[in-house]
């Protein structure tokens, strides 16, 4: 675990007898890197506040390069400085800091080597586990299926941090870009952390609505078709501002 730190990050970060953490930073991480740390601490942090995860569990990890910057085990969030940047090459070598990657670390190696991803967002928001103990794939409650390339599909139980938790997870992720895992969470990622966080918000909400609609005594909800899936996803293409 982190050791706890006096004064606040500002302070840490404003200079005078305090400025360890800047010199670490300078001296030590490029700019690039340094950056994406602080994006990736600022994510790991909403995910808590949020609720989408209790604790330390969860974890977050962005690719700068050939490096992959991930949440330490068993850190809290709100106790991560800049000097606690921790990092492994794409083997799963420990190439930045001295803390120790989190335990999910082959799920995010997984996603980092087989896809385009550049951020991953790993979570245990409370409806989309509640779902995954109860499916093998979500149920086609609404269109925004299609912005994670169709159908979500549950993983098959493996004990966290294993090989076969990856294999597991990557299959369920076959052009798909989240997925649950089952008694377990969520696994999203996307082309920043920004992307991956709001598809994992999303999967939440759309478990989230299943449940609630199902819970109705002697109604069942309605559900969409694959083609109205797809001509959904056909719209999404153009969703949102040129460029």
């Amino acid at each position: 675990m982190a050791e706890q730190r006096s004064g606040t990050r500002d302070e840490r970060d404003a200079g005078g007898d305090s400025r360890g953490a800047r010199t670490v930073r300078r001296r030590g991480v490029p700019d690039d890197v340094a950056r994406a740390w602080d994006e990736l601490v600022a994510t790991a942090r909403r995910t808590v506040a949020d609720g989408l995860v209790v604790g330390t569990s969860g974890n977050v990890s962005v690719r700068v390069g050939d490096t992959v910057l991930v949440t330490p085990t068993g850190v809290p969030y709100d106790r991560l400085a800049p000097d606690d940047v921790t990092g492994v090459d794409l083997s799963g070598r420990q190439v930045l800091g001295t803390l120790r990657p989190t335990s999910e670390l082959p799920m995010h190696l997984a996603i980092h080597t087989t896809t385009d991803a550049r951020a991953v967002v790993h979570t245990h928001a409370v409806h989309a586990t509640a779902v995954s103990t109860l499916v093998d794939e979500l149920p086609l409650i609404h269109y925004m299926s299609a912005a994670l390339g169709g159908p979500v599909r549950v993983a098959p139980y493996a004990t966290y941090g294993t090989p076969e938790l990856a294999e597991n997870m990557l299959r369920a992720l076959t052009e798909r870009t989240a997925c649950l895992l089952q008694n377990h969470g969520t696994m999203a990622y996307g082309n920043t952390l920004s992307e991956a966080y709001d598809r994992t918000t999303q999967l939440e909400w759309m478990c989230r609505v299943w449940l609630t609609a199902s819970s109705v005594p002697g109604l069942a909800p309605h559900l969409l078709t694959g083609e109205q899936l797809s001509e959904a996803g056909e719209r999404l293409r153009g969703y949102g501002q040129p460029g």
